[in-house]
């Protein structure tokens, strides 16, 4: 069983090593293209930022899988099951799509058809879902039409959650690589613990998909030198469609009576915590999900097209409440990782109450983090050196003197020069602070191409990039 792990960990680590060091060269050939597009009116960012990092990580996912033909216990994945080949076809038509949206800013409905034609490639190669065990029921059978329909419903609608998420420095990619880390030990334990080979696919696509993000993160963590664009969003999305798909739809309940007694019913009433054939891809996309059909309904309620964006993310309530940008992205993680990992652990240990009662206690955290914005914890002294700056305790201000005749506190007076460098420095700071609106000729990229601004980690933020 160690092999195994070793093998998707090095699949894992040549994913993220090669979207990692291919993200550098991408950026500069974003900014050589142009693939920089104005500061818009729903935008928080006060400079443009190169896109088309979905480049570099279709690189990686490329990368993953090549590695992962040529590994001894990989290979039945691609000898046995034609899954890795239809997820690469469909990756590959979405990441075009993306590329050109992200230069050319192609129609909403353009990339909706091509999301469908995308989760259609996939089903035409074997890749759809072919049962469902629905608990009370038992295992039900989908005719070809059914499962095609399901299949491409999932598929766009993950790749729209994705999408719609991706409005912080951060945020889409942390988001799914916490969704693909707890997939990976649902899909693991399936294989490695039941002797489940249709579940080796949706394994080894949750392993890439961390590599993946993985690369990507510290070329978009805040302040982010780069976005991965609809090129980017929409592929990690279909990605994490296909993984859900495979172990949902392929895995045969038949291949599990032997672990269960009683009829193939009774096996999928048994095997229901454990399999949670349609609750777990359901919840690693919950937070997206639910942003996406918030969005839908309040434009849909203001009489707008469903695709037109706005700054009504759950993301940018976060931070009208408060929080800031560093902040929400982290509360949006815990959320994440709580969904996912809570229904993971309730899925091996469903008749412990002491997951219900773990999982109640973080939300109750998770709810205290939400009702205080403003508050920063500050780190020991000791710390200072570990931890971002804005975590460190400020150096004490030295105490001011007392006149020795008097008692009153003698206050040193700068001069000229002195204060009206001062007041230079302050004038710049408040300038640096204070938002740029749209159109001003100033915005020139000028973060994007050199160095990252000090400052420039509290406004970095962009919707649907």
């Amino acid at each position: 069983m160690g092999q195994p792990v070793r093998d998707y960990l090095l699949t894992l680590c040549v994913t993220a090593a090669v979207t990692y060091l291919l993200t550098g060269p991408v950026r500069k050939f974003a900014i050589a293209i142009g693939a920089m597009p104005a500061i818009r009116a729903r935008d928080v960012h006060r400079e443009p930022t190169p896109r088309l990092g979905g480049i570099a990580m279709f690189g990686g996912l490329c990368a993953g899988l090549i590695v992962a033909d040529h590994l001894f216990n990989l290979q039945g994945v691609f000898e046995l099951s034609n899954e890795p080949r239809a997820l690469l076809s469909g990756a590959a038509l979405i990441w075009l799509i993306g590329v050109l949206d992200d230069k050319f800013e192609i129609d909403a409905l353009i990339k909706l058809g091509g999301q469908m034609i995308a989760a259609a490639v996939m089903v035409i190669q074997g890749l759809t879902i072919l049962w469902l065990p629905i608990p009370g029921v038992g295992t039900v059978a989908l005719t070809q039409w059914q499962g095609t329909l399901l299949t491409v419903a999932l598929v766009v609608i993950t790749i729209n959650a994705v999408n719609f998420v991706d409005g912080l420095d951060g945020l889409a990619a942390g988001m799914v690589c916490i969704a693909s880390a707890a997939f990976f030990l649902y899909a693991y334990r399936l294989w490695m613990g039941y002797g489940i080979e249709a579940a080796a696919p949706a394994t080894l696509f949750a392993a890439i998909l961390m590599g993946m993000c993985l690369g990507f993160l510290p070329h978009n963590m805040h302040p982010a030198r780069i976005f991965m664009g609809d090129s980017g969003s929409m592929l990690i999305g279909l990605v994490l469609a296909a993984g859900a798909i495979s172990i949902t739809g392929q895995v045969d309940p038949d291949n599990l009576k032997i672990f269960f007694e009683g009829s193939e019913r009774g096996a999928t009433h048994a095997m229901f915590p454990v399999f949670i054939p349609l609750v777990l891809p359901l919840t690693i996309i919950a937070i997206p999900a639910a942003d996406l059909i918030l969005a839908i309904v309040r434009r849909t309620w203001n009489g707008q097209s469903p695709f037109a964006a706005d700054r009504g993310h759950l993301h940018h309530r976060l931070l009208e409440v408060g929080h800031s940008h560093s902040r929400a992205v982290l509360i949006m993680y815990f959320w994440s990782a709580l969904i996912a990992f809570g229904t993971v652990g309730y899925s091996v240990h469903s008749a412990s109450t002491w997951i219900i009662f773990m999982i109640v206690g973080a939300s109750a955290i998770g709810l205290i983090l939400l009702l205080m914005p403003r508050f920063t914890p500050r780190a020991p002294h000791w710390a200072n050196r570990f931890v971002p700056p804005r975590y460190r305790h400020s150096a004490p201000e030295p105490a001011a003197s007392l006149s020795p005749s008097s008692g009153e506190k003698s206050v040193p007076v700068a001069s000229g020069a002195q204060q009206g460098a001062g007041d230079a420095q302050m004038g710049d700071q408040a300038a640096d602070r204070a938002p740029v609106a749209v159109g001003v000729s100033g915005v020139n990229g000028a973060t994007a191409i050199g160095a990252r601004s000090r400052f420039s980690d509290r406004r970095s933020v962009d919707s649907s990039r």
